[in-house]
């Protein structure tokens, strides 16, 4: 039974919370199909760039977690506020600083071998 609450009314929340582990439970969403969770994985990565693929290289890779690591940071005022202030910067240099550091954030990208 849920937990009653002063007077002898029982919490919202508790209820709430019932609720929604109770559709959770009883949701066809959730699927062990190995199929239908292969398609979802190729569906998310053709529609999310950082997800990957089997082709990704470790630079791509690499890449796309220094890139979405800097928009992290450009994204949330207090860590920007923080690097500011550690690099005794202003907070518009700290924010350009980051945004040059995307265009290549591992350098040049390495030579593929010639598989001719």
């Amino acid at each position: 039974s849920p937990a009653l609450f002063k007077g002898g009314t029982y919490r919202k929340s508790q209820l709430h919370c019932d609720e929604i582990q109770t559709q959770r439970i009883s949701s066809s969403a959730f699927s062990l199909n190995p199929s239908h969770l292969i398609d979802q994985l190729e569906h998310l990565q053709s529609k999310y760039i950082g997800t990957g693929h089997a082709d990704t290289s470790k630079w791509e890779w690499l890449v796309n977690q220094h890139r979405d690591s800097y928009c992290s940071y450009m994204g949330h005022f207090d860590l920007l506020n923080y690097f500011s202030v550690a690099e005794n910067e202003s907070k518009a240099r700290v924010r350009f600083n980051l945004m040059e550091k995307m265009l290549q954030p591992c350098g040049p990208p390495a030579d593929k071998p010639d598989d001719a």
